[in-house]
């Protein structure tokens, strides 16, 4: 039972970061229909952006702002110069576009930072919690990691449906055409949405990192999860990223635990949630019942 539960509460904690990656290619997938495959990328690039600033100032806060700070400017100048002039064109073009953003940023921070890995330092401590003389498999930075997606998320939700611009983003993605006759910017919007989901790649890749080692590849594995955990829950739904990453890093961590050799059959046991998952409901477990007018 002891090990039921370290497994499940370190699960949620990799599956909450999992999840923020499923977001931000949510965010994006909803405005354009377009995966971005630079997503873990960018994440990697404004961790060591982070890093820097941590070792130039000393302060772990000035290196976690300046990393969501430059991964909204980030995500923005990356939809503004590189990714708008794909739209309107046939969709293959946005794909290499992304990949090749990819390469670009990767060789970038292998050449301003070497390839060697790095430890990136955590806010709070990262000894184990206990109850009594119980312990939980989590340390005070893994609820610190918790609690920062859980607040990012509810502050999207309420973004969303309660803010002028949140309404815009929502419009804009049910029906570009509609909203642009309805005087919505929606090329400004989709900028926006970029911007949004640059922050979310940034606070994963400074969430994750302390866990990890932070090379030019590091986001590599991470996006493919938070990948898989999108298609789960669903390219068009927030609420099923969340899930779906929750559900993944839960799955993870038993599959790591309780398998013989579990860390060599990781990527096979997620592989295998997401086959079953397409198999039962190719478009996510939360996606919305489509209408057909005829």
């Amino acid at each position: 039972m002891v090990e039921f539960l370290q497994f499940t509460l370190s699960g949620a904690v990799f599956g909450m970061i999992y999840a923020v990656i499923a977001l931000s290619l949510v965010l994006i997938w909803r405005g354009t229909r377009l995966l971005n495959y630079a997503q873990g990328g960018m994440a990697m690039f404004t961790t060591y952006v982070a890093l820097e600033v941590i070792y130039r100032t000393g302060s772990y806060w000035a290196g976690f702002v300046v990393a969501l700070a430059t991964g909204i400017v980030l995500g923005a100048v990356c939809q503004l110069t590189v990714i708008r002039p794909t739209l309107n064109k046939p969709p293959l073009n946005a794909v290499i576009v992304t990949i090749g953003l990819l390469t670009l940023l990767e060789g970038l921070a292998g050449i301003f930072y070497g390839g060697q890995y790095r430890s990136f330092p955590a806010a709070f401590s990262i000894t184990g919690l206990k109850v009594g003389t119980t312990p939980l498999g989590v340390s005070r930075y893994d609820v610190f990691v918790a609690a920062a997606v859980l607040f990012t998320t509810l502050a999207l939700a309420v973004a969303f449906r309660y803010t002028s611009a949140g309404l815009r983003m929502r419009a804009a993605a049910f029906n570009a055409t509609i909203a642009r006759l309805a005087g919505i910017r929606v090329a400004r919007v989709l900028t926006v949405g970029w911007a949004l989901a640059g922050l979310l790649g940034a606070l994963a890749g400074v969430l994750v990192s302390p866990s990890t080692f932070l090379y030019p590849n590091s986001m590599d594995t991470i996006f493919v999860y938070g990948f898989t955990a999108a298609v789960i829950g669903g390219l068009d739904s927030p609420v099923g990223a969340v899930v779906g990453g929750l559900l993944l890093g839960i799955a993870l961590s038993y599959a790591g635990g309780y398998l013989h050799s579990g860390a060599d059959l990781v990527p096979m046991v997620a592989l295998g949630i997401l086959v079953l998952v397409l198999m039962v409901r190719p478009d996510g477990l939360f996606s919305a019942t489509q209408v057909r007018r005829v």
